[in-house]
């Protein structure tokens, strides 16, 4: 085979033409993140806007479907991209994904609310959300197999865990946006001035797509059409043939699955948590969250750089590891330096939901005309919508229901056949004794900023995020080395995309629906630890490792 020319001397630790290449594709993918980053920071507020004709546990939730509709989709664009890039180039196929995700980020930033339109508006939204979704599966598997392609032999997990920080960077970007809108605009931000971060997305797309345009064809890609050695079929090589799809099935389950767990958990769930189960305030959360990312961010080039020494296999087990060991510990720290209040009221004076769990529904009503009248769901709904930690007491065979905060009691009541006049008054009653008992038992309506120690919360956050740059910085390289140049687009993107558009993607909504169901603050963590600890196991018996490969077959 002949030898594919680098754009640089691979003698120097980073050339400048591979520098041009590593720069140009980076800074088009941190502004495609910031364009898929801004919804999921934007959850709540978007909960008000778009989905205000739903209860409110059922809105934040809905919203946060909306912004997983965005990772559905993803593994269709995998497909879809990865196909075009394995057969026509990695450079003009990630073009389009950026005008894609640019464009419908824009429409988001001037899409009308519900109450302007109605049910049209989450329509529009969740559609963008779909288009944003498919731009992103297209995205990544060009951008690392453009890097990896142009990057030297024994420095491919350095060279590609510069891409790995786009996604970091992206968020961080997006965040500081968020942070500088709230700062000027004050509470006109929840009204109308959280369009403003979407917007300017338009202005992004504009240097994305003119970074974009200056760069080459991969040399590997060049060559191997040269030769006519690309493939005519990539689905059909990638995915039809078993020795190719196994690989792509233990790539998804032995790799991109806990990495996808552990990176949503240790940055998006982590962020999450703080504003809705700690109700520590927005400013101060963004505030922690990024910087947790600014001080672990340069440990994607140290994992990335060390997997070219010792392999990506044993740097990605090691993070899924130490997530499965670690999380529930974490967060109940978090729940103790963030909150304390509510870990000393849940200590002393417990709630717990006192109901025949037959009669208690699911706290969730996705399309808003569910009513929940029995006993049981008054009180969960309650309780679900302040953020109050609960168990649950069986008493099979009866309909009355009652909650418990410690040695108080109080009955709840069967709404069923109500008039609405006479639902709303019990209603607002019964809120209002459950309250009173809360506030009395000492149950925080937000967190006390006087009690918050910041420190010990940015030090586990950026405990969660060194766990995160762990399983992504080597991740690129090793997907790359999986698979051959051929169909490399197409077979490493779907179990990327189904890995994080899937698994990681629906993290946040998984995650707070069993708290919902359940009471407890922390059985939401439940998910990314099983996840991340079949990847361990999986990942540790059946894959491959790969630093050594010759990638340009």
């Amino acid at each position: 085979m002949a030898t594919v020319a680098t754009t640089s001397p691979s003698s120097t630790p980073l050339g400048t033409g591979h520098k041009r290449v590593i720069i140009a594709s980076s800074v088009g993918t941190v502004f495609e993140w910031y364009d898929f980053y801004l919804y999921g920071s934007l959850a709540a507020i978007i909960a008000k806007q778009f989905f205000s004709g739903l209860n409110p546990t059922s809105a934040f939730i809905f919203a946060l479907l909306a912004f997983a509709a965005g990772f559905a989709v993803r593994p269709f664009g995998a497909i879809i991209f990865g196909r075009l890039g394995d057969m026509i180039g990695r450079k003009y196929t990630f073009l389009i994904t950026i005008v894609i995700m640019g464009l419908s980020t824009f429409l988001v930033g001037v899409l009308p609310t519900y109450e302007s339109i109605g049910v049209a508006a989450p329509i529009l939204l969740i559609a963008l959300r779909l288009l944003q979704g498919l731009a992103l599966g297209g995205e990544y598997g060009g951008a690392a197999t453009y890097v990896a392609e142009h990057a030297p032999p024994g420095k491919r997990g350095f060279y590609t865990s510069f891409i790995q920080i786009t996604a970091t960077f992206g968020l961080f970007l997006s965040l500081i946006v968020i942070l500088a809108c709230r700062k000027m605009l004050g509470a006109d931000f929840d009204t109308w001035g959280w369009r403003i971060p979407f917007v300017i997305s338009a202005l992004l797309l504009a240097i994305s797509v003119y970074i974009r345009l200056q760069l080459n064809e991969s040399p590997l890609f060049q060559q191997m059409k040269a030769e006519g050695r690309h493939s005519k079929a990539p689905l059909t090589e990638s995915f039809a043939r078993w020795d190719n799809g196994k690989v792509v099935l233990l790539a998804l389950l032995g790799a991109t699955a806990g990495q996808a767990v552990v990176w949503y958990c240790g940055q998006f769930y982590a962020l999450f948590y703080l504003t809705q189960v700690l109700k520590i305030e927005a400013v101060t959360a963004n505030l922690l969250i990024a910087g947790a990312l600014l001080i672990a961010t340069p440990f994607f080039v140290v994992f990335g750089g060390l997997s070219d020494r010792i392999g990506r296999k044993p740097i990605v087990m090691l993070g899924c590891l130490l997530a499965v060991l670690t999380y529930f510990p974490l967060f109940k720290a978090l729940t103790h330096y963030g909150n304390p209040a509510i870990e000393a009221a849940a200590k002393s004076a417990p709630v717990v939901v006192v109901a025949d769990p037959d009669k208690c529904a699911f706290q969730f009503d996705p399309i808003g005309k569910k009513t929940f009248t029995n006993a049981c769901d008054i009180i969960k709904s309650a309780l679900a919508k302040g953020g109050v930690p609960y168990t649950n007491e069986a008493t099979p065979g009866t309909d009355a229901a009652s909650v418990k905060v410690g040695s108080t009691t109080i009955p709840s009541f069967n709404g069923a056949g109500l008039e609405p006049a006479a639902f709303k008054a019990q209603s607002e009653a019964f809120t209002g004794q459950l309250k009173a008992a809360l506030k009395t038992a000492g149950y925080p309506d937000k967190a006390d900023p006087a009690q918050i120690n910041q420190g010990m919360l940015l030090l586990i956050l950026t405990i969660l995020v060194i766990y995160v740059t762990m399983v992504y910085g080597p991740i690129a390289a090793w997907l790359v080395e999986l698979f051959p140049t051929r169909i490399r687009y197409t077979s490493m993107s779907l179990p990327y995309h189904i890995g994080n558009g899937w698994f990681g993607g629906f993290l946040p909504t998984t995650a707070f629906a069993i708290v919902a169901a359940t009471g407890d603050i922390y059985s939401g963590l439940w998910y990314p630890v099983i996840v991340a600890a079949m990847t361990f196991v999986i990942g540790t018996l059946f894959l491959r490792e790969t630093k050594d490969v010759d990638i340009s077959k």
